[in-house]
């Protein structure tokens, strides 16, 4: 048996189904195909992938749908790839629970970076599944949950209570697209549209804290009129050992 990831592809158009079947293949990945709504919950059930590519304009149901019914039970990453370019559709799969949003025509190197994120995820959440740590590291920032505190490059970031909590929640979700509605229902429990920017606000300054090392590279990645996403930024010393 091959330990290659497990690969989910939901798509009715054959000519894109077969350009990501390709692109699977000669990276090494295993995965299954499915060409409509009805296929995709039985693969997930049956062979449990480790992520689905799904797009959301199926012959038997929306994809939404689909992607409402699999959390109900799974939080397997759950990358969309759509036709569908409005923010609306992007708003509505990540606040059903996509972890990502891609939009055709793609990149096939867009599309592997993406799957690249959303495996690690998997790894670093069974990691945790097998140890939970209170301490969080992403190049030089670290979060110690247990004593409340965040450090970037090993010194302390002085963060609001607020400024913790995004932190926390962008952290913990690292690689994932949050949306707007998201984050404000997390962090205040309710949100109108006026919240957002005030939201806005709030992460430009926890952006500048944690830019403060002078590093180029930005840990939170924003997504005009959909919400942030934390970057998994890797420390130069790992690339060259």
């Amino acid at each position: 048996m091959s330990n290659k990831p497990m690969i989910l592809v939901v798509e009715d158009d054959a000519a894109v189904r077969n350009l990501m079947a390709v692109t699977l293949d000669t990276q090494g990945y295993q995965y299954h195909l499915a060409r409509n709504g009805s296929e995709a919950l039985m693969e997930v059930t049956t062979h449990q992938p480790e992520v689905m590519l799904l797009d959301l304009g199926l012959p038997d149901m929306e994809g939404v749908d689909i992607i409402r019914k699999v959390r109900g039970w799974s939080s397997m990453p759950i990358i969309v790839i759509s036709a569908r370019a409005e923010d609306a559709d992007k708003v509505e799969a990540l606040d059903a629970g996509a972890d990502d949003y891609l939009t055709k025509p793609f990149s096939v190197d867009e599309l592997l970076a993406r799957l690249r994120v959303a495996l690690r995820r998997v790894h670093a959440e069974q990691q945790a599944a097998g140890g939970e740590t209170p301490i969080y590291e992403n190049g030089g920032l670290q979060i110690d949950y247990a004593a409340g505190c965040a450090y970037m490059a090993g010194s302390e970031i002085h963060l609001t209570p607020i400024e913790y909590k995004l932190l926390c929640l962008l952290a913990k979700n690292t690689g994932k697209v949050l949306t707007h509605n998201y984050i404000l229902k997390e962090i205040w429990g309710s949100y109108t549209a006026s919240d957002v920017g005030s939201l806005r606000v709030f992460m430009a300054m926890l952006r500048k804290k944690l830019q403060s090392d002078g590093g180029a590279q930005p840990y939170i990645q924003t997504h005009i009129g959909i919400g942030y996403r934390m970057l998994r930024i890797d420390r130069p010393s790992e690339e060259s050992q």
